[in-house]
């Protein structure tokens, strides 16, 4: 494990990571901005398919750095509330996660199922319930919260899988000859 993260920072040096991380920052910030809203307590966004590439392709360090750059970025350009930092904390945690699930590892649903779940429980459900009762005083548990989960689940599944056959396509098409 201790050289796996040692590999994942090595990444962090190279031009094309950090190409890569940048443009998965920038997709990230500009995707956020579009939102499809259900109902007033649930709208869906795909803003976390860029850290989800991250954590793919350059690992848990790049991937929560991503994370980190994408919530400043978009906060700055369109502040929603006040600055927490526990929000972008979720966001670093998000890009570890996928990273640590993700990077170097042969991609399959059940893996993309697995990294999404340990996101949503360790993130939606318990560290930001947690920075909205510190902000707010807001419950700890709210079942709209899990029913949000559950529903936007197989949609974030379709969409990592997606993301993943489109990024597979590109890496084919740019082999060398």
């Amino acid at each position: 494990m201790n050289n796996y993260f040692k590999e994942a920072t090595l990444e962090v040096k190279k031009t094309r990571t950090l190409t890569g991380a940048a443009l998965a920052t920038a997709f990230t910030v500009v995707i956020d901005f579009f939102r499809i809203v259900v109902t007033q307590s649930m709208e869906i966004t795909f803003g976390f398919l860029g850290i989800v590439v991250a954590g793919m392709l350059y690992g848990p360090v790049v991937g929560g750095l991503v994370g980190a750059m994408a919530d400043v970025i978009g906060y700055v350009l369109r502040p929603t509330g006040p600055f927490f930092f526990g929000f972008t904390f979720n966001n670093i945690v998000s890009g570890v996660i996928y990273g640590l699930f993700l990077y170097k590892k042969e991609p399959s649903l059940k893996r993309f199922a697995a990294a999404l779940l340990t996101e949503n429980i360790i993130v939606i459900l318990i560290l930001t319930p947690m920075w909205l009762n510190i902000m707010y005083g807001t419950s700890l548990f709210a079942i709209a919260r899990v029913i949000r989960c559950i529903v936007l689940f197989p949609i974030k599944l379709m969409a990592m899988n997606a993301v993943y056959k489109a990024i597979s396509v590109a890496k084919l098409s740019n082999r060398e000859v």
